[in-house]
């Protein structure tokens, strides 16, 4: 079986930078940006700080695909989906990122709750920009850089 470390080294990915929650590469040949959290909770001034650092790479390059592996979670913290959701996708679409491939932690309560949260951010935000995305959940970073 390939690793995630694998994947990303046959598929040319460079590591753009690390902390200690997350580790993001790009392949600009490609037009992707992965973004693989290490931790199994991310502080939202973390995570919001980790994808402003994202914002930054998508900037200086010609992306559009974002990859966010998050199989590391055991925890599920709305704020932090809803600002990722409503602001920061809405910047990715400004800037030409409009396939986003989620690959979510096995455990099924998380998957529920993801779409739970997103039921209720779409029922509170009717203007959100969902339907212009091309939005997939994936089991492996191999599945979501193919499709």
């Amino acid at each position: 079986m390939n690793t995630t470390a694998n994947i990303i080294e046959e598929n040319n990915f460079e590591l753009k930078f690390e902390t200690r929650y997350a580790r993001v590469y790009a392949n600009e040949n490609k037009g992707m940006i992965i973004c693989e959290l290490l931790a199994d909770y991310i502080p939202i001034e973390d995570f919001k700080d980790t994808f402003s650092h994202i914002t930054s790479v998508v900037e200086s390059g010609k992306f559009n695909k974002f990859i966010f592996d998050k199989r590391s979670l055991r925890a599920f913290h709305q704020p932090s989906m809803e600002w990722y959701f409503l602001n920061w996708k809405n910047k990715m679409l400004e800037l030409g990122i409009d396939k986003h491939r989620k690959i979510l932690p096995e455990e099924k309560w998380f998957e529920k709750m993801v779409m739970i949260a997103k039921e209720q951010i779409l029922k509170n935000n009717p203007e959100n920009i969902i339907h212009l995305l091309d939005i997939k959940y994936c089991d492996s970073v191999e599945e979501a850089i193919l499709v």
